[in-house]
């Protein structure tokens, strides 16, 4: 199975809301359909999801709304403040240029396939940003949104008034380009070799706004909240994609294939070149979740069956059994008396995820 680019779900935050409440409900439906996965149903959790399925909830909903320019109106909302502890670990830091070093160290906790650079050349300093999909369908709007996010950084750093000297796009020269220099304030530059935020380099050595309680967070802080670094496994980037689809209530190999970007019959032949097969992983996955419920919650079986799709609970709990080798209800028990059955400790500590 090729490589398949991630991203953190938090660089969409609030995208869901901007659609419904600028395109309305029909545009996102499509959009989330598009996607195969619904960021409103995991906007709260720290997670990554394919960079093409991002990449067609944007594309779906400026399609649909007709609007060339969509990416414009997410730039002013991207904010790395956002992105969860790798935003807090870069804006930890006592400068510009230290936030912006901490945001390439810690990229594989953001993404992956991606790029991100800083040069200085003469008195300008480079903050570029290398999206792992550029130049497909739907990345003329990505693009505005990732100059709207380092943008972010620079502004925590300097001011809300701060305006770059240039921004350069990798993207062809659109028929109007007045929208963009009215967006970003400042020359727009496109058919850039990368998408390029251009500063004056003596920024660099501004410092953050004082903070009665600055945050301590290292980058450790970051591997633990995203589990680890980014999948770059395929495997496990459609294992991660199937345990969202199960948070949201709904799994289908039709909606992995397409944030995949592959056809149903490409995703099952490679899924059996690695041993398993669609089914086996999502049984796995609402395994998981119905652990993670009936340990964690008072919420009934009757409940957990039908949030993860099941059509009675004697279904859901003939399927926890198959995956575990307990009942629900002999799992939650023991879970409350401390005493896993030896057969079902594949549910601790997400070990059934790695699976």
């Amino acid at each position: 199975m090729q490589t398949i680019p991630v991203i953190s779900n938090l660089t969409l935050h609030g995208l869901p809301h901007l659609i419904r409440t600028q395109l309305g409900e029909r545009t996102l439906a499509r959009a989330v359909r598009s996607a195969g996965v619904d960021l409103e149903m995991i906007e709260g959790e720290s997670c990554f999801i394919p960079h093409a399925a991002a990449l067609r909830l944007i594309e779906t909903a400026a399609r649909v709304a007709g609007e060339d320019n969509f990416g414009l109106l997410m730039s002013p909302q991207m904010d790395v403040a956002k992105y969860g502890s790798y935003g807090q670990y870069i804006y930890a830091a006592d400068t510009l240029g230290t936030a912006i070093l901490r945001g390439i160290e810690a990229l594989d906790y953001h993404s992956t396939g991606d790029a991100m650079g800083l040069a200085v050349r003469g008195d300008e300093a480079r903050y570029s940003y290398g999206f792992a999909l550029a130049g497909y369908t739907g990345y003329d709007h990505v693009a505005s949104v990732a100059a709207g996010a380092l943008s972010s950084v620079c502004r925590r750093y300097l001011s809300d008034s701060w305006r770059p000297l240039r921004i350069e796009l990798d993207i062809p020269r659109p028929r109007q380009k007045a929208p963009f220099e009215d967006m970003f304030q400042c020359p727009v530059v496109f058919d850039a070799p990368t998408m390029t935020v251009v500063f004056d380099k003596s920024q660099l050595d501004a410092r953050a706004p004082a903070i009665a309680s600055p945050p301590v967070i290292t980058i450790s802080d970051v591997a633990r909240d995203r589990r680890g670094a980014a999948p770059r496994d395929p495997l496990c980037v459609v294992t991660e994609h199937i345990r969202l689809q199960v948070r949201g209530g709904s799994v289908s190999i039709d909606n992995t294939a397409r944030a995949l970007d592959c056809s149903i019959r490409t995703l099952q032949r490679e899924l059996n070149c690695a041993g398993t097969d669609f089914r086996s992983l999502a049984n796995i996955a609402r395994a998981e979740w119905a652990g993670e419920l009936l340990r964690h919650t008072g919420v009934s079986v009757t409940r957990i069956a039908t949030e993860l799709g099941y059509s009675t609970p004697a279904n859901f709990a003939r399927a926890f059994r198959k995956a575990t080798g307990t009942s629900p209800s002999a799992f939650r028990l023991a879970d409350r008396r401390g005493s896993f059955p030896r057969h079902s400790r594949a549910l601790e500590s997400d070990r059934l995820s790695s699976a």
